[in-house]
């Protein structure tokens, strides 16, 4: 039980994303992992899209730098979001990422909105 516990207490809340009502493709700041361990959890949870036809489409990219120079983890992207709400889940593995990991976001269609967070969970090194 006290090793769970210990665990529990390193368990650290990422914003990856603001909630906000985007209508145009953009990117988010990154998010500096270098204080975590193992995997991080990030999680999409996304109001229905409106418009007509609405879609929207989150990925996770990596950098050694802040600024500059992302490219796409491979696989990490989530399900295309249409005109439902989604929650969905996405695993990256800190160990295998750069030190830097933000999400971009494409959306399409005609006058689309979509009001979506990008939050995360990762078990901090020192806590």
């Amino acid at each position: 039980m006290a090793l769970i516990q210990q665990a529990l207490e390193k368990l650290e809340l990422l914003a990856f994303h603001a909630t906000a009502a985007r209508t145009a493709t953009g990117s988010a700041t990154g998010v500096d992992l270098q204080q975590y361990d193992g995997d991080v959890v990030l999680i999409l949870d996304s109001a229905a899209g409106t418009g007509s036809s609405p879609t929207l489409d989150v990925t996770v990219e990596h950098s050694d730098a802040s600024g500059s120079g992302y490219t796409a983890i491979s696989g990490a992207a989530f399900t295309r979001v249409t005109g439902t709400a989604s929650a969905q889940k996405l695993v990256i593995s800190k160990d295998e990422a750069k030190r830097y990991v933000r999400v971009t976001y494409t959306i399409g269609g005609s006058t689309p909105s979509f009001t979506f967070s990008v939050n995360g969970v990762g078990v901090k090194k020192y806590a």
